[in-house]
């Protein structure tokens, strides 16, 4: 029993460190995603951490995670997990779903344990020091840790629990990588709580490994073997990752050394495809330029160096392009050799860029030549324009100078034909100028010709062209210069002949303007005014065309310069002209004013004859008129008074003007003043008498127009209260409701009227007052005044006890209204409700129910209306109606009925609630046993689907879907066995119909249950057998794939190709080791279905097994044979590569020895012989790299690679062309030092001789390699 207590303790202890351990790994996971645990048991419940830390050690995404916090949401969450690890091959015995959503804390801890096992421990594969053996997972580790702790004192690792416990062996592993973090030396075995927590420390300080686990952990008894494997594996990841980025550091080493060569030699390549290209771009620039000499010798020498040019400078650098592509094949073949990609030179200095741009120097040079050539002929064209130029240039100045003296003369003559005369001679010389002007242009156009063409002597062209256009514009000038002044003389004699024609006419006028005849009437004078104005029109016209002449006449007076005639005879001229026209307009003035006071005279006396005929016809129209009969005959009379009050207005302005203009003719005294006086003041007098007879006339019409007026609206407003008195005693109150309402608003509408018109009747007063007295003291008016008065007092009475009948009959009407409408509405419910008996089918219940919620909504609005007229009877009563006895009875009657209606509808209420409340039980018992019978036929069903692994999942992911469809309908089952017993006891006489549906219910269930429990005890049996079927049809499978790939015959032609093979021929040994654990499974499995009883084919199996043994052997077999063929192939392409890299140096070396050049100084062969002597160092250095390559390739040839020919050749070819470059710098150092001896001599001679010439030994003979001959 102690014994029994202490194991438990144990192992409680040991998953108390599990979960520890374990808790801190997953965190350490979780945090790139940001998430964590507390508690392990607990937070993997809800299937989310779990889910979140698979993606993070898988890298994949898992089906997104169901939201909600119900068992059955942690139950799928959690069976989404587990199905991702199944879809991984990890192996899941007896952990289901709900064990980690209960919170099985061994089967979490397994759970945990598992997921590290596949992700963290299966993937390490390990081999043993022989390489004879792999190991993987858990035996790889224990390996790993025995090879990196062997040589350490007290440390001995021969598993995970009690080696580990002093705390050396996890020291071991970090000194081992890590040195410089641990003084291992200083550590002893019997301070084990210290060796763990500064081994855990500095994990976790200096390599950032989460400390999984603390020293009281494992300085124990017996330590916890997973916990101590996590915490290990976790070092071993580690310290893996830092080895491949040591070994990664070497290569990339390698490769810069490399990258740095090729990189110098491009350097040397971009600074002479630079240097080239600046020189053709330079010479193009310089070719390009077309500016040649302006002379025909000029041209001649241009064309010579031209020559030159073509001939000596441009082959050197042809040869220098020709190196440029060496170069660049030196590069790209030493990029091929290590495999790189090829070099690209940078833009603009590629061969093709270098190819383009000589072309484009080609294209510039035959340019050159052809424009060259175009101006040799240009200039030998221009030596001849000069000279036809030069003879026409000598005529053109010589009839210039002629033509010159001939128009210089002035002899013009002194009246009208004279001039005219020698205007027309002139013309005539003008027309023989015009016609050499064509001559002219032609010299001109020669020099301009050869201006634009350039001549060279274009000074003394221009200048004489400039000479002979100066003597043709002087001449034109001169011709242009006399012809004006032809001009001007022509004008002057043509001015003072019309001068004279001026005087004679204005003498003629005088006579015209000097007659006294002023008209005796005004017609007489309005026509010798208009006669008068067509003389001055002609004045006004004349003087115009005088004004231009003597303006004209002044301008020749004026001129500076040449002037036509002396300025004191055109002055005189002038002024006499302006004095006669200045006396004509004198005389036509005078005569104008003359006529003008004439015309006022005769136009005052007829416009004062005129107001007197207007006067006395208005006087009698004022003297014949009455003031009217009635208010129609006032107003149009009153109309025609005002029509005649404007024109009097008008024409006391026209009188006051024309009067005006009388005291104007007294005031000139031009005439007799006598007549004028008296006519004024008779017609004065005369317009006072007829205002005074008008405003009489306007006060007797407008008092008759006020007093019938007055009548007028009297009369009308006694014919309205008449009307309205008629209409408000009126016995007529309607018969109805509707009739009532009509008339009451009608006599509204009166009522509103009748105070409309009280200011009216009270106004009256006020408006007798104001008549004259005549009609204000009259009887009658003041009797129809008080008539009016008694007669609106008696119908605004009347008006107010019609309006209290009407409101009374209204209120009647309505109440009785209300009242029929709902005993109609109460007596056809009372049958409906007497009629109508409560069904038994649910349908016509459902049916029944909602016609009692109709009725409920019209129930509401009734009880509303009948409220309304109880109020009504209430008030009617209150105000002592007629027929409030009758109104009482009638609203007792109304409430009895309703009350009786209300009674009877609550009744049926309560007994459709009872059988509905059944029905709709029965109805769900229904349904329930259908769901129970549905889902336990789908499960009997599933039971025979199962005979694949497709099917077996399928039947599983059913059967737990089916669990939780269960789990969801089983507190339903308990809620309608409540349900039905409570309606049978409300109901005892249906108690036997209620409960007798829910008894099938639950045999149903029963029924299901059983189905259940065997559908899953198949499943499992059916799983497993499924699950081995399909792990062997899928190794096979892979396993005939694998042996093909392995068994390839493809042979590599190239180093990346040998490498690339090579790759993924390791990759298929990765890949099959990774398989060898699915292989030992299926083994396993075989044995354990072999133990059980099984309807399995066994002697079918047994087969496959044998196949599955023998094509494991062949493929392990074959894949060792093809690794030892692509590792041949391999070493032997690194052979070609290393060879192509020496052939490549041994050109570049030959090339260097064929264009080398002896120098004509002593300092330049002495330059040349150090420089070849660090070519030569160069040279045996190549040489050694050649020597190892020869040992390489005889290296090949004794372990009979498959490829020993083709290394035999290329040994061959490389050490012959080693040898010849070697002979060839040995014959060169010797050239040199000739040379230099006699470079020397040849400068002793010089000094010894100075006078004599200096000899040009230009010696450039290439060597060639000629291994045959010696030079």
């Amino acid at each position: 029993m102690l014994g029994q207590l202490l194991t438990f303790l144990g192992r409680d202890e040991r998953d108390a460190v599990q979960k520890k351990t374990f808790t801190k790994w997953v965190n350490a996971h979780l945090a790139r995603a940001a998430c964590r645990v507390g508690d392990l048991y607990s937070d993997l419940r809800d299937g989310f951490v779990l889910t979140r830390l698979l993606e993070v050690l898988s890298g994949e995404t898992l089906p997104r995670p169901t939201r909600g916090r119900m068992r059955i949401h942690s139950l799928e969450n959690v069976d989404k997990a587990l199905q991702f690890l199944k879809e991984q091959r990890v192996h899941l015995e007896n952990v289901g779903s709900h064990d980690i959503v209960d919170g099985n804390h061994r089967l979490t801890l397994g759970l945990i344990w598992t997921i590290i096992l596949r992700f963290q421990i299966q993937v390490i594969k390990i081999k043993t020091e022989d390489n004879r053996e792999t190991r993987s997972a858990k035996d790889a580790l224990l390996l790993w840790c025995q090879m990196k702790t062997a040589g350490y004192p007290e440390v001995n690792i021969q598993n995970f629990t009690t080696s580990w416990r002093d705390g050396l062996a996890f020291n071991a592993l970090i000194h081992r990588h890590r040195p410089d973090l641990i003084d291992f030396h200083k550590l002893t075995k019997s301070n084990a709580t210290y060796n763990l927590q500064q081994a855990f420390n500095t994990a976790e300080q200096h390599l950032g490994l989460s400390k999984l686990l603390d020293p009281e952990d494992v300085n124990m008894e017996d330590p916890d073997e997973k916990s101590i494997i996590t915490y290990v594996v976790s070092f071993y990841h580690y310290f893996s990752k830092m080895k491949a980025l040591a070994v990664e550091g070497k290569r990339i080493g390698k490769v810069l050394d490399q990258v740095m060569e090729i990189a110098a030699i491009t350097a040397r390549y971009e600074a002479l495809a630079a240097e080239l290209l600046a020189w053709i771009h330079h010479t193009i620039t310089i070719i390009t330029n077309q500016k040649f000499a302006n002379s025909l010798t000029g041209v001649q020498q241009q064309l010579q160096a031209f020559t030159a040019f073509c001939t000596l400078e441009k082959p050197v650098k042809f040869q220098e392009k020709g190196n440029l592509e060496v170069l660049l094949f030196t590069i790209q073949s030493k990029l091929r050799a290590t495999n790189r990609k090829l070099y690209v030179p940078s833009e603009g200095k590629s061969i093709s860029d270098i190819n383009k741009a000589w072309t484009c120097l080609e294209k510039a040079e035959h340019e050159r030549e052809v424009a060259l050539r175009n101006e040799l002929i240009r200039q030998e064209k221009l030596e001849l324009l000069a000279q036809r130029f030069d003879h026409k240039a000598v005529m053109r100045e010589t009839w210039l100078n002629e033509n010159q003296r001939l128009v210089s003369q002035d002899n013009f003559g002194y009246d009208l034909p004279a001039v005219e005369a020698a205007m027309k001679k002139h013309e005539a010389i003008e027309a023989d100028i015009s016609s050499y002007q064509e001559r002219i242009q032609v010299v001109v156009e020669l020099a301009l010709e050869m201006e634009s063409e350039g001549y060279y002597d274009t000074r003394r062209i221009g200048a004489q062209k400039d000479n002979i256009l100066r003597q043709w514009a002087l001449l034109t000038e001169l011709v242009r210069a006399r012809r004006a002044r032809l001009e001007q003389n022509l004008a002057l004699q043509k001015i003072f002949q019309e001068m004279v024609y001026m005087i004679d006419w204005m003498e003629e006028m005088q006579v015209l303007l000097v007659s006294k005849d002023l008209g005796k009437h005004l017609l007489e004078v309005e026509d010798l005014l208009q006669k008068h104005g067509l003389l001055e029109a002609d004045i006004s016209a004349q003087t115009e065309r005088v004004q231009a002449l003597n303006t004209a006449a002044l301008k020749f007076s004026e001129l500076e310069g040449y002037q036509p005639c002396d300025p004191q005879i055109i002055c005189n001229r002038v002024n006499h002209v302006q004095t006669c026209l200045e006396e004509l307009e004198e005389l036509a003035a005078k005569r104008r004013k003359e006529l003008e006071d004439s015309r006022q005279l005769w136009t005052f006396f007829q416009e004062m004859e005129e107001a007197e005929a207007w006067i006395r016809e208005k006087e009698k129209i004022l003297a014949a008129k009455s003031c009217g009969r009635d208010l129609s005959s006032v107003m149009t009379l009153t109309n025609k008074h005002k029509t005649m009050l404007g024109e009097l207005g008008n024409r006391r302005a026209l009188l006051h003007q024309t009067m005006k203009k009388g005291e104007k003719i007294l005031a000139k005294k031009s005439f007799s003043s006598v007549g004028i006086q008296e006519k004024m003041r008779e017609v004065c007098l005369r317009w006072k008498k007829l205002e005074e007879i008008t405003g009489l006339h306007q006060q007797r019409l407008e008092d008759a127009m006020n007093f019938f007026q007055f009548s007028a609206e009297t009369d009308d407003l006694v014919a309205w209260l008449q009307d309205m008195y008629r209409i408000v005693s009126s016995d007529d109150f309607g018969h109805d409701d509707y009739s009532s309402q009509a008339l009451l608003r009608k006599h509204r509408a009166v009522v509103d009227e009748v105070e409309k018109h009280r200011g009216a009747v009270l106004s009256l007063r006020k408006q007798l007052a104001l008549l004259a007295p005549d009609h204000r003291q009259g009887v009658d008016v003041q009797i129809r005044v008080v008539e009016v008065e008694q007669l609106y007092g008696e119908v605004a009475e009347v008006a107010v006890l019609r309006t209290q009948w009407l409101q009374d009959a209204l209120a009647v009407y309505r109440m009785f209204s209300e009242v029929h409408a709902c005993e109609v509405w109460v007596d056809e419910k009372e049958q409906w409700l007497e009629k109508m008996e409560v069904p038994e089918e649910l349908d016509e219940v459902e049916v029944v129910q909602h016609r009692f919620e109709s009725l409920d909504q019209e129930m509401n609005s009734v009880m509303g209306r009948i409220l309304d007229v109880n109020q009504v009877v209430q008030q009617l009563v209150d105000g002592g109606h007629p027929s409030s006895d009758e109104v009482r009875s009638c609203q007792d009657h109304l409430n009895s009925r309703w009350n009786r209606v209300v009674e009877l509808v609550e009744n049926k209420k309560s007994q459709l609630s009872s059988v509905l409340k059944i029905q709709n039980f029965l109805l769900e018992c229904s349904e329930m046993k259908a769901q129970v019978r549905e889902k336990r036929k789908a499960i009997e069903a599933t039971q025979s689907g199962g005979s694949d692994l497709g099917g077996v999942l399928a039947l599983q992911r059913r059967l737990s879907t089916m669990e939780a469809a269960l789990v969801v309908l089983e507190p339903r089952l308990v809620e309608l066995q409540q349900e039905g017993e409570a309606l049978a006891a409300a109901h005892p006489g249906r108690a036997l119909e209620i409960l007798l549906p829910f008894e099938e219910i639950s045999e149903e269930w029963d029924n299901l249950k059983r189905a259940l429990q065997g559908c899953e005890d198949t499943l499992t049996i059916a799983g497993r057998l499924q699950q081995f079927i399909q792990d062997l049809d899928n190794f096979l499978g892979w396993l005939v794939k694998t042996q093909a790939a392995v068994g390839s015959e493809e042979i590599p032609d190239s180093l990346a190709e040998a490498e690339r093979l090579l790759n993924v021929h390791v990759a298929l040994k990765e890949e099959i080791n990774g398989y060898e654990e699915d292989y030992a499974k299926i083994q396993a499995a075989s044995e354990l279905l072999a133990l059980e009883e099984m309807e399995v084919p066994y002697l079918s199996l047994q087969q496959w097994l044998q196949k599955l043994d023998a094509g494991w052997g062949k493929l392990l077999q074959s894949w060792e044979m093809r690794r030892e063929v692509l590792v041949q192939s391999h070493v032997f392409h690194l052979f070609l590569r290393d060879v192509q890299q020496c052939q490549n140096s041994l050109y570049n070396q030959e090339t260097t020895l064929a264009h080398a050049e002896l120098p004509d100084t002593v300092e330049g062969v002495t330059k040349a012989l150090k420089k070849h002597k660090d070519f030569t160092t160069t040279l045996e250095l190549n040489l050694q790299k050649v020597q190892l390559v020869l040992q390489a390739g005889e290296s090949l040839r004794r372990q009979r690679n498959l490829h020993s020919d083709r290394v035999a050749e290329a040994m061959e070819e490389l050490r012959a062309k080693s040898q010849r470059n070697h002979q060839l710098a040995q014959e060169w150092t010797r050239r040199l030092q000739d040379h230099l001896e006699l470079q020397r001599f040849l400068q002793d001679c010089r000094e010894v001789r100075p006078g004599l010439p200096r000899p040009h030994p230009k010696i450039k003979k290439p060597l060639r390699p000629h291994p045959q001959k010696n030079p």
